[in-house]
This record gives C-alpha cells, structure tokens and sequence, in this order.
C-alpha cells in the first residue's frame, strides 16, 4: 500500500518561497498587526510564529502561490503543504520550516493552515503510517503557528464509493484516528478540519462521532456545490459554527465570473456569524499569479464583508 499510494501521489517538491508556487491540492498578520507590541517584535527577530491582536474580520488567504506573491497579491497569509507520502513529512524537516520562518518575518504574513493530503493517495483509514503522520503535522503547525491541519479525503481516500454511497468501515475508522489524535491537536491549540466530498448531513454525523472541540470540516464550496452538486448554503448553514475554514476556487474561471455562485454562498457564512480564514485554491487564468490572486482576493473580501452593524 505505501509504495502504491507514493507512486498515485506523484510528489513534487513543494517548498516554495519568493514567486514560485506551492504544491496545488488563519488569524491575520499584516506587516503593522505583526508588530503590535515590543514582545511580539521580539519574538519575530528570533523567528517565533505571533499571535496578532484578535480581529472581528474574516482573513484572506490563499495556498496556490508562496508568501511573496500572497503580500505582492494583498492577501493576509497562506497555506501550505505538509509534503508527500514518506515515513517523516517534509514539513518535519527544521530547515524546512525555518525557510517559512524567515519567509514569514521577510512578509509579515503567517502560514495560516497546514494542508496535509498525503491522505488521498494513501487513507487516512487504511494507511499504518497516518496516526504518525497526524502527530507530524500537529507538531509542525505548533512550531509555524498555523492553527488549522486540512485532512484530505479525496481519490483513494475518499469516504464516498463509485455509487456515491458512503464507505461506512473507513469513515468510521477514519473518525476514529481522527479522534485518537485530538487531545495532540488540542494540546498544540490547533484544528484538524476535515475536507472531503460528504454532503452536511454525513459530515456532521462523521463529527458526531469524533465528539471532540479541536476537530470540525474544512469546507471547499466548489468541489461540494459545483462538482458534487450539494446545497452548499444549506450545508453551511446546518454545519454552523462546525466548520473551521473554507476553500474557494472557480475552476478555470475568475471568482467574479459567476456571482450568482457565490453571493447566495457568501449570505450563508455571513448569517452564521463566521469568523476565521476563507483560503483561495483559484487558478490564473490570465498566467499572471499575482494579478489573479489579487482580483480573486479583492473580489472574495468584498463579497464576505460583515454587513455594518446597525
């Protein structure tokens, strides 16, 4: 299983800084909130990830393109990947991380969430490695100061079978590692966020069984609403507060492009009070990433913006 899940993965390298991209498939911490105190700056000099002051807005952020262009794009951090399957995560490595240290005191901008989809080729379920690979990645995201984990269930793990029907053994058994790893989670002040194709009603039931406050969904609105079809604002709003952070993307599209997508999805998390990160994983049309990153950026800021309170 290990070689075969490695050789489905086909893993490049992503350790990305400067205007390079990071691997394809949240508190904010702009250069004035990232120096908000003598001993926040302090703590920057000697590369320690800083908690900025609490903020009422929901964050910006993106995980297809690295710090650089995230700040050249105006984005408020980034996410990035934890590294293909192998016995020790890249993210394990401290030269890797120091790389993101000094990127993120160059930028200003926190990683804001750690994505770990070495569970797609190789389950999260089934995989004998995965409990050791859910202690990696929580301890790399303490050490980077992200305090999400997105755990992938799509290809090989995906909880769902070629009928659509829900594969009960390992969504079982995946809830049950999942559980097992939350108090490591909790302990590190970090959220496992749980990113697959199950409709609101299945994950809420796969939550029912982990039962645990560091563990909700990680909610990607395209490949839920346009791929699978789902009611994604009703999903939205029978997840609630039990969703931790969102995806947004368009396919080969802008955003902007269909506002009749996303307006009625941003209503639902905007009634639902959401507070917390909303990640771009956009394409660039255009070839420019930095351009397209902004104008997806701007558009999504715009569009999530808390009506004024009255």
């Amino acid at each position: 299983m290990a070689r075969r899940c490695e050789r489905v993965f086909n893993y490049q390298p992503s350790i990305i800084y400067d205007s390079l991209s990071i691997y394809r498939k949240n508190r904010i911490m702009n250069r004035r909130s990232f120096m908000w105190s003598g001993l926040g700056a302090a703590a920057a000099m000697r590369g320690y990830a800083v908690e900025p002051p609490a903020s009422p807005a929901i964050h910006i952020g993106i995980c297809t393109v690295g710090l650089d262009p995230a700040k050249a794009a105006g984005l408020d951090g980034v996410e990035i990947h934890a590294g293909g399957p192998a016995e020790r995560l890249d993210i394990t490595n401290p030269e890797t991380r120091q790389r993101y240290h000094a990127q993120m005191k160059k930028t200003g901008l926190p990683v804001c969430s750690l994505m770990m989809t070495s569970f797609s080729p190789c389950p999260l379920a089934t995989d004998p490695r995965a409990p050791a690979w859910l202690e990696q990645g929580i301890d790399s995201a303490r050490d980077l100061g992200a305090k999400v984990i997105l755990l992938a269930f799509f290809s090989e793990g995906d909880l769902l079978d070629d009928r659509g029907q829900l594969k009960e053994s390992e969504f079982k058994e995946a809830a049950n590692r999942i559980k097992q790893a939350a108090p490591r989670a909790k302990d590190a002040g970090v959220t496992l966020a749980i990113e697959n194709y199950l409709n609101g009603e299945q994950n809420a039931r796969m939550l029912d069984l982990i039962r645990h406050d560091s563990v909700g969904i990680y909610y990607d609105v395209f490949n839920t609403g346009t791929t699978k079809r789902h009611d994604v604002p009703a999903d939205i709003r029978r997840l609630g507060t039990r969703i931790v952070q969102y995806h947004f993307k368009n396919g080969p599209k802008y955003l902007d492009e269909e506002p009749a997508k996303f307006e009625p999805i941003a209503a639902a998390i905007k009634a639902g009070g959401f507070r917390g990160w909303a990640v771009l994983e956009t394409s660039s049309p255009s070839g420019d990433t930095v351009a397209d990153a902004r104008r997806n950026g701007t558009y999504l800021r715009k569009l999530l913006k808390p009506a004024p309170a009255h």
